[in-house]
């Protein structure tokens, strides 16, 4: 694989991208509050090959925020040494639907063996009639092996 600079979204058919893209691991979703003050918190994603997908209920209140401010960042990292790291930055889109969000269930399955993803989303679909779809297409892209791509602050 020749190859790529940070940045590069080319970065994301990189294999260490894909098993984290892959992996049971929850991005942490960056963004900033409408006081201007940084946020982070881990959520559950989909990888549908070009955007992450990820779902929230309609009242939450990061929506509030993401819709002042769309800009984010997500980074899925392994806790295995020498650690995987994947950073994306975008321009999350917003989107209500109605029941769960297709890709929401689809991560379920992900995380959780598929009987324990369906008794979890009868149990959701009790608590709320619809999600919001955040999608995120990566405009940049960072990756971190720690074998052959290392932090800026150590590479020469």
């Amino acid at each position: 694989m020749k190859a790529v600079h940070q940045g590069g979204l080319e970065l994301l058919q990189h294999p260490a991208a894909q098993e984290l893209l892959h992996s049971k691991i929850p991005a942490r979703l960056a963004y900033v509050w409408t006081d201007g003050t940084p946020r982070v918190i881990p959520i559950w994603f989909h990888w549908n090959g070009r955007e992450v997908v990820m779902a929230t209920p309609p009242r939450a209140p990061k929506l509030k925020a993401l819709a002042k401010n769309p800009k984010v960042s997500l980074t899925i990292d392994d806790n295995t040494f020498p650690h995987k790291v994947l950073l994306i930055r975008g321009t999350a889109r917003l989107e209500p639907v109605g029941g769960i969000v297709p890709e929401y269930a689809a991560a379920a399955e992900r995380y959780f063996d598929p009987k324990l993803a369906e008794a979890w989303l009868t149990q959701l679909r009790a608590l709320v009639s619809s999600q919001v779809r955040i999608t995120v297409t990566p405009e940049w892209v960072g990756l971190l092996d720690f074998e052959t791509r290392f932090p800026s602050a150590l590479s020469s």
